[in-house]
This record gives structure tokens, C-alpha cells and sequence, in this order.
């Protein structure tokens, strides 16, 4: 049987692990620069709401995916959604060009060429991975694969009804 001061110190425990899991991480600080030739940096995403997609053209689950990252984008970008799609390092940067010339991707591309982006973000590694970050530059949500984007709409929605 536990005793009382087993119980309390369970119950400290697991009041500090409930307050852990509400904070969340900021966005790294990160440079880039845009297929257009503009440089970017992330301090630039605040008072937005952030989709942050990496992806590559030999990725099938990223280029499936990609049309409903565009209507995503679209749908929410006059509200405060920005997006912006990192192609991974080894992705030949011919081909990510092509790929955003051709589909008149409606959002910023960016070429992780040394892999600095990916890594700032958690060493992202598997293709796609997207990133929903907060108007206070707070990461959110992280998904790993093919997001649901009818859950996705509705936490866009809640972030942008945010203050």
C-alpha cells in the first residue's frame, strides 16, 4: 500500500510532468534563401501563422501531399498563413526548381542544401515533416508523414483566431 507521502510526491510528479507537456518549443532561428533569390529568416514569421513543410521530389508521400499543401495555403494566406516548403539536402536543386516552376507553387521554396534548416528544426530526417508554428513563434503541432488536414484546418483556424 503507498503511503501518503508516496501519493502526494506522485501526485507533485505528475502535476510538474502535466506542466512540462504544455510548454512548447520556440521555432529555431534560421536563414534561408528562397528559390527567387530572396533571403529569409524565421524572425521574420511573427504575428503569422507558420506551416513549415519538408519535403523532396523523390519523396511520393510529399508530392501527393503537395496539392493539399498549396489549397492549405491558399485557403488560410489572406487570414495570416505563411508557408514555407524546405527541400531537403539531397535533393538536386534542378529538380526542386523544375518541380515549384511547374506546379506555380504559391509559396516560398527554399533548398537545404547543408542540411542547417532540417537540423535546426530537430534533425529532421523523414520526408514529409511539417512544422505548425504559432503567431509567438511557438511550435505547435510537428507531423511526421501526411498530415490530416481536416485536423490541420481546424488548429490553423484556432491559431489564427488567436490573439
Amino acid at each position: 500500500m503507498l503511503s501518503r507521502r508516496h501519493l502526494f510526491s506522485a501526485a507533485a510528479l505528475l502535476g510538474l510532468l502535466t506542466l512540462t507537456g504544455c510548454a512548447r518549443d520556440r521555432a529555431p532561428t534560421v536563414d534561408y534563401v528562397l528559390l527567387n533569390g530572396q533571403a529569409g529568416n524565421s524572425q521574420q514569421w511573427g504575428g503569422k501563422v507558420m506551416l513549415v513543410n519538408f519535403w523532396a521530389t523523390s519523396c511520393t508521400t510529399c508530392v501527393k501531399e503537395m496539392p493539399q499543401i498549396v489549397a492549405t495555403h491558399d485557403k488560410f494566406k489572406a487570414r495570416g498563413l505563411d508557408t514555407l516548403a524546405v527541400a531537403m539536402s539531397y535533393d538536386p536543386p534542378a529538380f526542386v526548381a523544375k518541380y515549384a516552376e511547374t506546379r506555380k507553387l504559391p509559396f516560398g521554396v527554399a533548398i537545404d542544401n547543408t542540411g542547417a534548416i532540417a537540423n535546426a528544426f530537430g534533425q529532421v530526417q523523414m520526408t514529409p515533416t511539417t512544422f505548425v508554428i504559432n503567431k509567438r513563434g511557438e511550435i505547435v503541432k510537428r507531423y511526421v508523414g501526411e498530415p490530416d488536414f481536416p485536423a490541420l484546418h481546424a488548429l490553423i483556424e484556432k491559431l489564427l483566431a488567436e490573439a
